[in-house]
């Protein structure tokens, strides 16, 4: 027969078995709980890279087509705004069928001045080259087709372009019109570089499906910094040794953290192109 101590050890030790079993058991949901966690945060990074990897120099409407290979900033800058408050004026929110007539001589000198909050660039336009693309710069801005738009994109990690062009500031707009690609066998673009002071058309071409092809618009990237990248992208023009100076000052600032609708990494710096001219000299 137990007796009571017997019984009360019997007891207490069928206690402390049924707590350790509830430790074990709460140390082994942890440890799954914690590797799923892992595992979906690993997910998440690789979709969020996956997505900017293939993320277009969006022009005109893309969306997920195409191959600007960008990383976003690990974190945001979080250096002073180094530019001026924009002028007045409202952006143009016109738009076209079809690409406008030839107009430019070929055969000309033509820059194009971006006057921006944070200094004039000048660009030297390869109207031989891309002719399609300068004639369609040359009508654009004759119609003040950017002035008083953002700036909407800068990055500085795995390329270091500054992205203009798009009226909407989201990385969605153009001008109702597509242009061809241009100039993709520049002899700058050397073993996959596109060197600093370059620039070039966004589109929505996609390297992986060969799809896309001529389909720029109104947006354009300035290289601030030699980057890798397919020559997919019609370079037109030359930044200024100035102009180089105040894309500089831009990047210096960095970029902010990606929009959560548009994944854009929008510069810190308020770049707004208070007017943009083309002239033939």
């Amino acid at each position: 027969m137990v007796s009571q101590e017997q019984r009360r050890r019997q007891l207490a030790r069928e206690k402390y078995l049924r707590q350790q079993q509830r430790r074990t058991d709460a140390r082994r949901k942890a440890r799954i709980r914690n590797s799923v966690i892992a595992s979906v945060l690993g997910v998440t990074v690789v979709l969020v890279v996956a997505a900017v990897l293939t993320k277009p120099f969006e022009d005109d409407g893309a969306s997920e087509n195409a191959n600007a290979e960008v990383t976003p900033s690990a974190s945001p800058s979080k250096a002073p705004d180094p530019c001026e408050k924009p002028a007045p004026g409202k952006v143009k929110s016109e738009t076209w069928k079809k690409e406008p007539a030839m107009t430019i001589d070929e055969s000309a000198k033509y820059t194009m001045k971006l006057d921006t909050t944070c200094g004039e660039i000048d660009i030297a336009l390869k109207a031989s080259a891309a002719p399609h693309t300068v004639n369609s710069f040359n009508f654009l801005l004759g119609k003040g087709y950017l002035d008083h738009t953002k700036c909407h994109r800068l990055t500085d990690r795995g390329i270091y372009v500054l992205q203009c062009g798009d009226p909407q500031g989201t990385g969605m707009g153009g001008p109702g019109y597509t242009i061809p690609d241009e100039n993709l066998k520049d002899k700058s673009l050397k073993g996959g570089i596109y060197p600093a002071g370059t620039v070039a058309m966004a589109n929505q071409y996609n390297a992986q499906t060969k799809q896309g092809r001529d389909s720029g618009g109104s947006q354009f990237f300035l290289v601030y910094q030699d980057s890798q990248l397919p020559p997919d992208y019609t370079p037109f023009g030359t930044v200024s040794e100035a102009g180089m100076k105040v894309l500089k000052k831009i990047a210096d600032a960095g970029a902010q953290a990606p929009d959560p609708q548009t994944g854009n990494t929008a510069p810190n710096a308020t770049v707004v192109i208070n007017k943009a001219t083309v002239t033939k000299s």
